[in-house]
């Protein structure tokens, strides 16, 4: 099932999940630091939702009280709500 959210706060302006099963088939996110975002993608590949919330709710980027790795975690948070 494709799931599209859209971040607030951070550089990021979309994130699109494929997720089976609660598990992550792949993760795009638009704009943003590129290398790291990517590389994140790749991390999460494969992995229970549950586990990608504990692992990157509530990192912060510099002065600002999220960050793009937390955005995920909050789109899985709202995604098992809706599902």
């Amino acid at each position: 099932m494709e799931y599209i959210y859209e971040p607030q706060g951070v550089c990021s302006t979309k994130m699109i999940f494929e997720i089976e099963n609660n598990i992550i088939k792949s993760l795009k996110v638009i704009n943003g630091c590129n290398g790291n975002l990517k590389g994140i993608s790749e991390l999460v590949k494969g992995m229970n939702i549950d586990d990608v919330i504990a692992k990157l709710k509530g990192i912060e980027c510099g002065f600002r009280s999220t960050s793009c790795p937390d955005q995920i975690a909050i789109a899985l948070e709202e995604y098992k709500k809706a599902n």
